[in-house]
Formats: structure tokens, C-alpha cells, sequence
């Protein structure tokens, strides 16, 4: 016999539990992977309106459909069965050793494991806990200028899950062919444990047909991928006007949507897109859309902030809203930067309860982008407390950020948060002072959290305290090659030089070798290694004038098979002098 445990306050803990999963089990349990209050050990029907748990007698046990009463007038079986099946629920991700078995062993149809489906379906709630759902090969690529090959984003994939996001939306297989190459490929291609973490992306069913004849639909279904994200209208107006349908129709189309991919075992997120624009213009009509998606078995509602125009405020109220509302299944943030409120926005849900969040990773998209993952992530596990999954590996997000960036060519934002190269770094001679005595003055975490680093600029704005701290990172004060006593006069001679060159059109921030030669010329005992005697440079140039160049097949070079344009070729020749050599030679010892 078990402790004894209240059976009310098991029963509100169990029964949304139950609700969300119902789903799953069809119509027909086995009695023996529920709880023995199901009745006899055989196939039974249940019912669906109902949790079991909920309705049976709690004085009672139901063996072989005889009623049997318990000593002390309480059965705790069926709450020791329901611990065992919750903590079955909440067992981890299986390792990526074990998804490779089942694929070997032809176990693996989809590209996401049944455990992984089970794991997906239990509800979140920020801000305690947020999952992290990456849209960049999806969404972000919908930004000007970015353009992925199969190629690319296979390799960003890996190394989104090798940094431990839990959801990877990979793309759109109705919509082109490269992201049906991809989900192909990725069954062959990508490790188990990062095939469990993709996500395929897709519409509702066009009006007036069924879910199963829909191609779009089919093609998820093709993609092999265990989890869906689908994307419907939230916003009555868009309803009417823009894809032109009956409201009933819209929310028939949600249904029978979701309905269709869940009895195929697909774990299913609705992008109720538009949502909080439609919840300020009929907050009844945007309810019924959340309803419609979570009485067909969705597992979570991804609130759109698809125009990027709403406030922190008005994101926050409307999340808190629906998370007390839907308390079954996980609510999510989806939030566009077109106000630049789309990181403030995100974090904001999850402080009123989303345990979702989507973005890109450096906040590519569509106009002026997503939510940036880049500032989100590092945001709510170091500022918000939160717990996330890829909380061991964020030292490695300045890395991802720039991998990311390099794989799409595109120029990486310095001034980004977290991970940009200007996020650490600074100018300002009042600044860097009091950054001598203390970095947290003028940080706000250590850089290395995030994988970054601390940086001293130079330039007219520069105190002393600027070159003594890059005279400290060069190991000046260590090797004694300045000493205590000139170092702060030599440290001001160099700043009045720097100023000087400043005024005069030089910049130093972008030269940092010209500032530590500067300070190697003011160290104790510094000899300058060589003398420039003399350089000359040659140019040769072939074809550089447009009136003058030749195009024409040449037959003496490759029997004429090439055309050959303007060539340039530069050769430069310096002679020098070695300074200690010379005056070594004359029994002298002088340093410059």
C-alpha cells in the first residue's frame, strides 16, 4: 500500500493529463496500458468525453467486473498505474544510439521516433520551462537576400540540433521542390537525433475539399516528419477578405486539418496566424479557431504576430488569456520585428505562460525579420531564469550565430546582442575605466556565457585607461616591459598621437596592429628589428582598356578554345636593413 494521496487533487492533476492524450489511444485501450479502473483486463471502449479517472468510485476496484472494497475504503492502484504512465510520458528524448537501432532495424517509417511524439504532446508552461523552435530554414529564408541550397541547410540543421534546439521547422514540402528534397534526403542524410527534431511546415486544406485529398496535406505526410506545424487563418477579416471563405468553413477547415494528421500519429502545432490583430478585432471568432485546432487533437497554439505591429502590453494580456484558457496543451509566440518589438514581445509571452517560442536564429525573415533566437535564448536562460534545453551549449551561440551567417553569405551584424562583435566591446575612455575596476560596470553578463568576448577600442574618444588595458592584454605589465611608474606617461603620449591622427583623418578602430606596434614602440628596451632602405613596384597590365582589349581567340593559347580578358599582375620589392646586426657590427648597442 502506497501513501495515501487525495484523490481530488490527483484527479486535477491527471485529468487535463488525460484529456490531451486521449487522442492518441484511438478509441480501443487495452485496459492493462491505462489503469485498472478501466474495467476488465480486456479491450475496452472509453469514453472520450470522459476521463475514467474522473468518473470512477474511488472506495472501488473493478476486478473481472466484480466490485471489491479495499480495507481502508481507498484503492491507490489506479494512482500508482497513472504515476507509472506519467513518468513513461516524461521519460527523455531516446538516445541518438537507439533511434540509429530502430532505423536499422526498419523500425523508423517517419523521421521522428513514437517516443519523440509522447514527449511532444506534454504541456509546457513559461515562464518556468520554454521550448526552442527554430523557423530560420523556413521562415527565415522568406528575408531578401537569403537563399539556402538543400546543401546549406542540411549542414545548418546538424548544427541546430548539435546546439539542442527542441524543434527544427526545415520547410514547406508543398511549396518547392527543394524542401521535398530536403525532408528525402534528411532520412538518409541527417543523424537520428537530429531527424527528431524536425518539424514540417504547411497550410490548413483548401476550402471544400477533404484533408486526405489535399496534395499540400499528402506532402507532409510524405515528408516523413513526426511533427507538423500548420498554418491557419486566427483573424475573422482575413477570413472574409483574403482567402475568401465562410467563417464555419475556416474552422472546418482547422479540423478536419489537424484531425487528419493526428490519427496518422503526427504531433500537430497551429500557427493561428494574424491571431492577435483578429483577437483585437472578434476576440469570440479567434477563440473558436483555438478551440476548433485543440478539440481536433493539436498539441500546441502558436499565437502570430504576423504584421509585427503589436505591443509587449497587448502580446502579453492576450497571452496570459489564452494560456488560462487552453490550460491542455502548450501555447507558443510567433512574433515579427517590423515595430522592433519581436524579442520583447516573445519574451514577454513566456513570462505570461507560453512555453513555445519560434524565431530565426540572427532574426532573418520576412521585411524586417523574426524574433531573433540569437537574443531570445540567451535572454530567458540567463535574465528570466528560464529552463531550456540548450542551456549546457550556449557558449556555443555567438558560433551558430556566425555559422549561420556564413553559410547564407550574408555580412554579420556587430552590433547584434550576445553575439555580435561590437556586443562586448568598448570605447569610451569613462567606461573602460570603470570596467578596470569592475567588469560588471558596463556589461551586463560575462561575455564568455555566450561565447564572446571583451574588447577595448581606440580612438579619439579613448581615456588613458583604454592603451593600459591593451598594454595589459599584450603582456606589458607580466614581462615587466613597462614599468608602473612610466606607464601611465607613456599610456597618454600614445592617446595625444591617436587623437592627433584622429583629427587629422586616421581611424584606429579598425586598425588595432597600428595601436600595438604604437605600444611597442614605448616599451622599455624596444629595438626596432629592420630599416626600410628602399621598395619598388612593378605593375604589369593586359587588357585593362575597354577600347583596346582583346577578346578574340588567341590560337597560340590553348589552340584558341578560351577568350581571355584584362589581366593584372603587381610585384613589390622592399630592401631592408637589420638594425641590431649593424650596430652590433660597430661595437654599439642602441635602441631606437
Amino acid at each position: 500500500m502506497g501513501p495515501h494521496l487525495d484523490c481530488n487533487a490527483f484527479s486535477q492533476r491527471y485529468s487535463p493529463r488525460y484529456e490531451l492524450y486521449k487522442h492518441e489511444f484511438k478509441t480501443v485501450i487495452p485496459s492493462s496500458s491505462l489503469h485498472s479502473s478501466l474495467g476488465n483486463h480486456e479491450s475496452q471502449e472509453v469514453d472520450q468525453s470522459t476521463p475514467s479517472w474522473r468518473s470512477m468510485d474511488p472506495a472501488t476496484d473493478v476486478d473481472n467486473g466484480k466490485k471489491k472494497k479495499k480495507k481502508n475504503g481507498f484503492d491507490d492502484s489506479f494512482i500508482r498505474e497513472g504515476l507509472e504512465n506519467d513518468m513513461m510520458l516524461s521519460t527523455p528524448m531516446p538516445t541518438s544510439e537507439a533511434l540509429h537501432k530502430q532505423t536499422m532495424e526498419g523500425k523508423q517509417p517517419t523521421l521522428c521516433s513514437q517516443d519523440q511524439n509522447l514527449l511532444n504532446r506534454r504541456v509546457v508552461l513559461g515562464p518556468k520551462e520554454v521550448l526552442i523552435y527554430d523557423t530560420s530554414l523556413r521562415d527565415g529564408t522568406q528575408g531578401e537576400s537569403v537563399c539556402l541550397s538543400c546543401d546549406d541547410k542540411l549542414k545548418i540543421a546538424s548544427k541546430l540540433s548539435s546546439f539542442n534546439v527542441d524543434y527544427i521547422e526545415a520547410g514547406w514540402p508543398g511549396s518547392n521542390p527543394k524542401d521535398a528534397e530536403f525532408f528525402s534526403r534528411a532520412k538518409v542524410e541527417l543523424s537520428p537525433m537530429t531527424r527528431s527534431k524536425l518539424v514540417a511546415f504547411g497550410s490548413t486544406r483548401r476550402k471544400n475539399i477533404d484533408a486526405k485529398d489535399d496534395p499540400q496535406i499528402q506532402k507532409l505526410v510524405e515528408s516523413g516528419a513526426g511533427t507538423i506545424c500548420m498554418v491557419a487563418k486566427g483573424h475573422l477579416w482575413q477570413v472574409k477578405e483574403i482567402i475568401c471563405a465562410k467563417p464555419e468553413e475556416n474552422l472546418k477547415m482547422i479540423e478536419d486539418s489537424v484531425s487528419y494528421l493526428v490519427n496518422l500519429g503526427k504531433t500537430v502545432f497551429v500557427d493561428l496566424e494574424h491571431f492577435f490583430d483578429g483577437y483585437k478585432f472578434d476576440k469570440e471568432y479567434s477563440l473558436k479557431c483555438c478551440k476548433a485546432a485543440v478539440g481536433a487533437g493539436a498539441s500546441g497554439l502558436v499565437l502570430c504576430d504576423t504584421n509585427g505591429g503589436s505591443m509587449p502590453w497587448e502580446v502579453g494580456t492576450i497571452t496570459a488569456d489564452i494560456v488560462a484558457e487552453f490550460s491542455n496543451v502548450t501555447v507558443g509566440i510567433h512574433a515579427h520585428n517590423d515595430c522592433g518589438m519581436a524579442i520583447a514581445n516573445s519574451v514577454v509571452a513566456a513570462k505570461n505562460g507560453a512555453g513555445l517560442v519560434q524565431g530565426t536564429i540572427n532574426g532573418i525573415g520576412e521585411r524586417t525579420g523574426n524574433a531573433d533566437l540569437c537574443s531570445i535564448i540567451p535572454t530567458l536562460a540567463l535574465h528570466v531564469r528560464s529552463k531550456v534545453s540548450c542551456m549546457e551549449n550556449l557558449c556555443n551561440i555567438t558560433s551558430l550565430s556566425r555559422f549561420v551567417d556564413e553559410t547564407m553569405n550574408r555580412q554579420p551584424n556587430s552590433a547584434a546582442p550576445f553575439v555580435g562583435a561590437s556586443a562586448f566591446a568598448h570605447k569610451g575612455g569613462l567606461h573602460v575605466a570603470a570596467m578596470e575596476r569592475s567588469p560588471k560596470s558596463y556589461q551586463h553578463i560575462d561575455p564568455g556565457l555566450v561565447g564572446n568576448e571583451k574588447r577595448v577600442l581606440i580612438s579619439e574618444l579613448s581615456g588613458r585607461q583604454n592603451i593600459m588595458g591593451k598594454v595589459k592584454d599584450l603582456g606589458g605589465y607580466a614581462d615587466n616591459l613597462i614599468s608602473d611608474d612610466v606607464a601611465s606617461e607613456r599610456a597618454l603620449a600614445i592617446l595625444n598621437r591617436v587623437k592627433h591622427l584622429e583629427s587629422i583623418g586616421y581611424t584606429f578602430e579598425g586598425a588595432e596592429a597600428s595601436v600595438d606596434i604604437m605600444i611597442l614602440h614605448a616599451t622599455k628596451g624596444y629595438c626596432r628589428p629592420f630599416t626600410v632602405l628602399d621598395y619598388a613596384a612593378q605593375v604589369f597590365e593586359t587588357n585593362l582598356v575597354p577600347e583596346l582589349r582583346n577578346l578574340s581567340f588567341d590560337p597560340r593559347m590553348d589552340g584558341g578554345k578560351h577568350k581571355y580578358g584584362a589581366t593584372a599582375r603587381a610585384t613589390v620589392t622592399v630592401r631592408t636593413i637589420d638594425v641590431l646586426e649593424t650596430v652590433s657590427n660597430n661595437n654599439l648597442y642602441i635602441c631606437l
